[in-house]
């Protein structure tokens, strides 16, 4: 029954966004506003019959219903039930009819929230989302159905991926999906003003809070999942420059740069075809990483699929790159822009400098990563291009980066004049300098750290000179108190205050980055019972071993006790996991987690009658800033994008303290 009635309701899916596709194309021909709005009823009526898809698939994975092949390759009868729920995006089918049902809500949202605007735009836009959608549901109805019958039906079924079998598998698939999907959006309505003709900023007004969204979301993906790595994999690391991560990380690059670039095309009506490539870049991007995920060709811990899909995308990447970039040359003559760059010494050529280098880094991942691919079809051998590639090409072009993102807000739009430049960047210069002084006094001398907690300081001591400078000016022009004006700054100026908030907060994380990278502490020994590990302040003591069969495997810990200065904190248990139809063990680490400092341990080895175990204790210091650095830059895009009457009931919120305050004088 729920088989039946899955597959029906995608193929009825399918239906619907032919028709919507044909209906949005009349329409916008034949200026038929009947055409158009069956064609928004269309996606209204997916998104329905995807999210009934959605709700039997979950039903089917709870139920434990082995008839569906999906259901017994992505769970058991004894997997518990958040591991059957995130089952559904665990393998290839399940993520494929997710993926389609966000595309759906998106369109629905798009559609409802511009149902009597925009007439010149929508037509196509619809169109474009329909089409993306329309690839999807192919993939899922016909090519990859999630629920396609088995036969003899299996006891039980086969499971997750034990690596997949943590809570953060719960958030990190969602977040990450929610972030590529979301450019779907501008990149419609790119395509509608190529398609249209009408090139004004228009399209770039209307998708600028959607974009801002989308790249929040897929920020988040990133961050979760270098937590996810953390907690997980049992290495010790968040990032190891794998195909996949680089997949997620690619179009986070061309996004960001989008982000920065428009700004500088709704102030001078420039770098219009420049703006179309980011965002044809972008969506083209995520593609391309959802087939590096999907075909297999690369190894990853986190790719899960092989066979014909990958060969499908590959069509679908190679589909938009000529659709996009055929509209691009077509109005070539009409998108030549009508500013030009008054000085290389302003707000936009830092911004255009920003682009570059965001750019640059995204082809130097993306060159790392299909080498081997390269490699193999050439010249017919396997090879890898490690972690020491990356890092020696990535971080001098981040530390540039870094740097534009405090010198840029310094300069003025058009010229900034010498006195501007020497006044604005003296004292934080001086404040970065100091820093780095005090820290090679109290013993840093790697010459890398020095330099990324240079530019860390500069960029620092840029925003707050400017939250400081803005505040204060205003505080006193306006007879406000402090708190008053700076709440009114970032009423008045959301986008410029939330993008500094996110800016601070990248320094955040690359402040953690820097430290946890460079000064991290390992020690490893195999231990008896009652026998210490030392480890800088921490020592840990083994008390034994112990097993306990689990619902889907065999887990063995170790019981550790930690001290920090020779004073007990707790217990610390890590393991491994044992599961019947893999070869190897899996880790189960465990941590004791600070804002200064973790310590992290793993057991390496055990004998089996218990009587040693190997621990590996590691120390990472400040690693926890960068999940700190990503809570700031999500109170950023809060800012930058919360609706004004929100920020107004803030600012008055806040006020009422103040004034009180003001009337007691």
């Amino acid at each position: 029954m729920v088989s039946t009635l899955g597959s029906f309701t995608l193929f009825l899916g399918l239906l619907l966004l032919v028709h919507g596709i044909v209906a949005s194309l009349l329409g916008a021909r034949g200026n038929r506003e009947d055409w158009l709005g069956s064609a928004r009823n269309a996606m209204l009526a997916h998104f329905g019959l995807l999210t009934l898809a959605m709700f039997l698939l979950e039903y089917a994975l709870i139920t434990s219903d082995f008839s569906i092949r999906y259901v017994a390759m992505a769970s058991t009868r004894d997997s518990l039930v958040r591991y059957k729920i995130a089952g559904l995006w665990g393998s290839l089918e399940g993520s494929i009819l997710l993926w389609a049902w966000i595309q759906a809500l998106l369109n629905a949202l798009v559609a409802a929230r511009y149902a009597d605007k925009h007439r010149r735009l929508m037509p196509y836009v619809q169109a474009v989302l329909l089409g993306i959608s329309t690839f999807f549901q192919v993939l899922t109805t016909f090519g990859f159905n999630p629920f396609a019958r088995i036969f003899p039906v299996p006891e039980d079924g086969r499971g997750l991926n034990p690596l997949l079998e943590v809570t953060d598998m719960l958030i990190h698939p969602l977040l990450l999906y929610t972030g590529y999907v979301g450019f779907s959006v501008p990149f419609a309505f790119a395509m509608a003003a190529l398609i249209t003709g009408h090139l004004s900023e228009e399209w770039l007004t209307i998708t600028r809070r959607w974009t801002v969204i989308a790249w929040l979301f897929l920020t988040g993906g990133v961050l979760y999942g270098g937590w996810w790595s953390y907690r997980t994999l049992g290495w010790g690391g968040y990032w190891a420059w794998d195909p996949v991560e680089n997949a997620s990380f690619m179009p986070w690059l061309t996004g960001t740069a989008f982000i920065h670039s428009v700004m500088i095309q709704e102030r001078k009506r420039m770098l219009r075809v420049w703006n179309l490539v980011l965002i044809t870049l972008t969506f083209s991007l995520v593609i391309f990483g959802t087939f590096l995920t999907r075909s297999g060709i690369l190894g990853s811990v986190h790719a899960f699929a092989d066979g014909p899909v990958g060969v499908l995308f590959l069509g679908f990447l190679a589909l938009i790159l000529f659709f996009s970039f055929g509209w691009i040359a077509y109005r070539s003559d009409q998108l030549r822009g009508h500013g030009e760059l008054d000085s290389m010494v302003s707000r936009e050529s830092a911004f255009l400098l920003n682009n570059l280098v965001l750019v640059g880094i995204c082809f130097t991942v993306f060159l790392g990563t299909i080498f081997p691919l390269l490699a193999e079809a050439i010249r017919g051998t396997k090879m890898s291009v490690g972690t020491p590639y990356f890092n020696r090409v990535v971080m001098p072009l981040g530390l540039i980066l870094l740097l534009l993102m405090g010198a840029g807000p310094l300069m003025a739009w058009g010229r900034t004049s010498r006195n501007n430049l020497r006044r604005n960047f003296l004292k934080p210069m001086l404040v970065a300098l100091l820093g780095v002084a005090i820290l090679f006094g109290l013993g840093v001398r790697d010459i890398e750290p020095l330099l990324a907690f240079f530019v860390s300081f500069f960029v620092i001591a840029t925003i707050a000179y400017e939250f400081f400078v803005t505040t204060r000016t205003r505080a006193k022009s306006m007879g406000e108190t402090p708190l008053i004006a700076f709440f009114t700054l970032l009423l008045k100026s959301r986008r410029r205050y939330g993008g500094l908030i996110v800016h601070f907060g990248v320094v955040v994380a690359v402040i953690g980055i820097t430290v946890s990278s460079f000064y991290k502490l390992e020690r490893e020994a195999t231990l008896k019972a009652g026998e210490t590990l030392a480890l800088r302040r921490y020592t840990v003591r083994l008390d034994g071993l112990s097993a306990a069969e689990r619902p889907t495997h065999i887990l063995v810990w170790a019981r550790l006790m930690t001290f920090k200065d020779g004073k007990p904190l707790h217990e610390l248990i890590p393991g491994q996991r044992f599961y019947p139809n893999q070869q190897s063990p899996f880790a189960s680490v465990d941590a004791r987690y600070h804002w200064n400092e973790d310590l992290y341990v793993i057991l390496s080895a055990f004998e089996r009658d218990g009587s040693s175990a190997t621990i590996k204790m590691q120390i990472h210091p400040m690693i926890s800033w960068i999940w700190l650095g990503g809570a700031v830059i999500l109170l950023g895009v809060v800012v930058a994008v919360l609706p004004e009457r929100r920020l107004s009931l803030l600012a008055a919120r806040a006020a009422v303290p103040a004034a009180g305050s003001l009337g007691s004088r």
